[in-house]
């Protein structure tokens, strides 16, 4: 879409990954990742639209090492997902040690509480980090929460990972780029003009969220249905997007 024409010639190819940090534990929508969705799961979205993106090398689940989460590693087994297990509160220590296995130039974050994850838009992302080969990127535009991925470069996320860490920084794993930016090289993606819709929630926090979910996945009734037309119907039926509009986003603490 808006890469190509930016861009010619050809450029050496790199590793992707794409890791969806998963586990059972919420303390508003306990299990939420493997509830019900349309006909499948939410994981079953989030997964496949994930294996959706273009040039990435693997998909995989990383969860915890608690037992509630052996559920996520049994689900992975019965639906053919990598599946890899770390720490629960140091989701930077999981993320390091998962993609140590693979040696990626990037890593694509993805959260398992986000099934209309847009494949599209990260797949542009991909493409221009082929091109601009930088630490992060960032992306220009206002857009729902729920759709965005998270790329950032392994040699990036390892310097990190190397000094000393908030609470914040472990929990959140690509924090640490965005808050002390100037350490950083950074390219910015423009995010497309029917992805701007920063009023809705697309994500899955709580029961209203879900009862949104939900009602996406039976009206449009496609587990590939562009994040675009996610937001088309939410934008013409406001009395669905109002179902989860009172919910208010944890801060990052």
């Amino acid at each position: 879409m808006l890469i190509m024409e930016r861009y010619e010639g050809s450029v050496e190819k790199m590793k992707t990954i794409v890791i969806i940090q998963a586990r059972m534990g919420s303390t508003r929508l306990p299990g939420k990742i493997l509830m019900p969705l349309g006909e499948l799961d939410v994981l079953s979205y989030v997964t496949a639209r994930c294996n959706k993106i273009k040039n990435i090398s693997e998909v995989i689940v990383a969860t915890s090492t608690l037992r509630q989460d052996d559920a996520v590693e049994k689900w992975c087994a019965e639906n053919n997902v990598i599946c890899f297990r770390g720490s629960e509160d140091d989701v930077l220590d999981r993320f390091v040690q998962c993609a140590k296995a693979y040696e990626p130039d990037y890593i694509m974050r993805v959260t398992s509480d986000c099934p209309f994850v847009d494949f599209e838009m990260a797949s542009e992302l991909v493409e221009l980090m082929e091109y601009e080969r930088k630490d992060i990127v960032l992306i220009d535009g206002q857009l729902p929460r729920g759709l965005a991925v998270e790329m950032i470069s392994y040699e990036a996320l390892l310097r990190i990972y190397k000094d000393e860490l908030e609470e914040r920084h472990r929990e959140h794993v690509t924090y640490y780029a965005y808050e002390f930016s100037d350490q950083f090289e950074s390219v910015t993606y423009i995010a497309p003009e029917n992805r701007i819709a920063p009023e809705l929630r697309i994500t899955l926090d709580t029961n209203a969220d879900y009862v949104l979910c939900q009602a996406i996945a039976e009206q449009l009734n496609d587990i590939y249905v562009s994040s675009a037309d996610v937001i088309k119907y939410l934008l013409e039926n406001p009395e669905v997007a109002q179902l989860n509009a009172h919910i208010e986003q944890k801060p990052v603490m």
